[in-house]
């Protein structure tokens, strides 16, 4: 197989790692954060989060024109530190967490599909993150 192109989208979030972590990993939060625009919503969320555990999130079009299911299994994880999975379709994603004081930095790298182009796929996986981010320094977001 040839080498796939890597994209890396990345972002500082303005909370602690604990919390980020958590956020990222539980499911009732993921439901909160995980879409790329507002016309979407993640009305399943699934994780068995450890190493060969899987996971499976589903978004959807709020007025039910479309349903993408996202779907994997987990190869590596270091608490508070690192997140790898391999996608269904075979495609390897890794997510690096870093501890900046009360700040979190966080490093999304992920190999790019066939189907859309790189800058598409880059502004939708950033899209995602840019929620993740909103979600975690919402004050009003209940732990």
């Amino acid at each position: 197989m040839e080498d796939r192109i890597k994209v890396v989208v990345q972002t500082v979030i303005t909370v602690p790692i604990e919390k980020v972590w958590n956020y990222w990993t539980e499911p009732r939060h993921i439901k909160n954060w995980n879409h790329a625009s507002e016309d979407y919503y993640c009305p399943e969320a699934k994780n068995d989060f450890r190493e060969k555990g899987k996971f499976s999130y589903t978004m959807s079009a709020k007025d039910g024109s479309n349903s993408i299911d996202f779907n994997g299994t987990y190869i590596d994880i270091i608490e508070e530190k690192l997140i790898k999975y391999e996608l269904q379709d075979g495609r390897i994603v890794t997510i690096v967490f870093s501890k900046q004081g009360n700040e979190t930095e966080i490093i999304h790298a992920f190999e790019a599909e066939e189907s859309n182009s790189i800058e598409e796929q880059q502004s939708g996986w950033n899209a995602i993150l840019e929620n993740f981010k909103k979600y975690c320094e919402n004050p009003e977001t209940v732990e």
